[in-house]
């Protein structure tokens, strides 16, 4: 079922991602809500799923522009893909934004608003208690390993007095995924590791994600 905003492309998405990327303990996680992703016994394993883009009059024309058409030039197979489903991430660099997602990104937060917002969320036991809580954050805008090690260190600044909070932090624009361990006693220098995602991982991921919606 597509959600409200588009989501559920992009909780499947995530989910695709982690399962690609980080190992077969993410194969079994369904799309479920309060969080979006679930392992089967509903207690071992939630991920929330949200975006982030800055919150400019810039960035909201750019895609503005974006959903206009101007994709002369691409890939035609791509491009009729993309006209189709409704869907563009993954397949153009963030370049694009398809009809399905405008929704979805226009009310997206900047990176340290949502960060505040899904924090109170988990500390309040909004989504529930599992033994392992993850937030996966998609990123409008391109990020570079300064940016996501802010962020990573914004959480736990965030979560230090907190009973209820997250164990991961998964931080991914088009071209990269950031995994960040939480959990207390971890070395600055092995909290993140950085996965580059290739233009072939991308188009994999994308047309898998939008087979899950038909």
């Amino acid at each position: 079922m597509v959600r409200e905003h588009g989501t559920c492309f992009f909780e499947q998405y995530a989910q695709i991602l982690l399962s690609s990327l980080l190992g077969s303990e993410f194969d079994a996680l369904v799309n479920r809500d309060r969080p979006d992703l679930q392992s089967l016994d509903g207690r071992s394993v939630g991920i929330e799923v949200t975006r982030a883009m800055e919150e400019s009059k810039s960035a909201g024309l750019a895609m503005l522009e974006d959903v206009a058409g101007m994709t002369r030039g691409e890939d035609a197979e791509a491009l009729a893909s993309a006209l189709e489903s409704g869907y563009t991430f993954g397949l153009w660099e963030g370049k694009y934004v398809g009809a399905n997602e405008l929704p979805y990104w226009s009310i997206a937060l900047p990176m340290r608003r949502i960060l505040e917002t899904k924090v109170a969320k988990v500390a309040n036991g909004f989504y529930g208690q599992f033994d392992r809580m993850g937030l996966f954050v998609f990123s409008k805008d391109d990020l570079g390993a300064a940016d996501a090690l802010k962020a990573m260190n914004y959480t736990l600044g965030l979560q230090k007095c907190l009973d209820n909070r997250y164990d991961r932090l998964y931080l991914a624009d088009v071209n990269d995924l950031f995994a960040c361990n939480l959990d207390d006693g971890i070395s600055a220098g092995s909290r993140m590791v950085r996965y580059k995602i290739s233009q072939e991982q991308r188009r994999q991921f994308y047309l898998e994600a939008v087979r899950r919606q038909r």
